[in-house]
């Protein structure tokens, strides 16, 4: 039955999708609630699974299982969640290092200064990485509104911040 199941997902087929997505969507809620406890973050995870799902779809071995097939997508996107939450945070916390550092030594004028040579990093940034910064940083959008927006995956989307990040964070070093 499962074997079924995906070829006709493999296919296309919409309405085999639903039913899948039916079947499935509370056992990967539940699982990802294990690790994740914000519910709106619980069901972005659960979204992006049944996106992958559906966008790598031709990808799909029909003699696999699904349901391990679902797990590890959902352990991969809960992993990748963490790593980008991790890395973001050590990055607040450097930039705020530095910007009291700064704070301690010199006066306001000086940190004007410092916001002003961030915003100059930033207008140095190659223009598509730039767009992406600027929307995930100014806009607040999540990486998959990104991509929908830029029509790019969340894969460039994330390899754009992480690359801004790092060549901002060096010329905060050098500043």
């Amino acid at each position: 039955m499962e074997h079924n199941l995906l070829t006709k997902l493999k296919a296309g087929d919409e309405t085999v999708f639903k039913t899948i997505y039916n079947k499935y969507c509370p056992q990967v809620y539940n699982f990802t609630r294990l690790y994740i406890t914000s519910l709106a973050e619980t069901e972005e995870v659960v979204q992006e699974v049944f996106v992958k799902l559906w966008e790598d779809r031709q990808l799909l071995d029909t003699d696999k299982n699904l349901k391990g097939y679902l797990f590890i997508i959902t352990r991969n996107l809960i992993f990748n969640k963490f790593r980008r939450s991790f890395n973001e945070n050590n990055y607040k916390m450097s930039l705020i290092k530095k910007l009291n550092e700064v704070y301690e030594i010199e006066d306001d004028i000086e940190v004007n200064d410092l916001k002003q040579y961030i915003d100059t990093l930033i207008e140095e940034l190659p223009p598509r990485q730039k767009e992406v910064y600027k929307l995930s940083r100014e806009e607040y959008l999540k990486h998959f509104e990104i991509a929908q927006l830029l029509s790019i995956s969340e894969k460039t989307v994330e390899r754009h911040i992480t690359e801004a990040l790092r060549f901002l964070k060096k010329g905060i070093e050098q500043y």
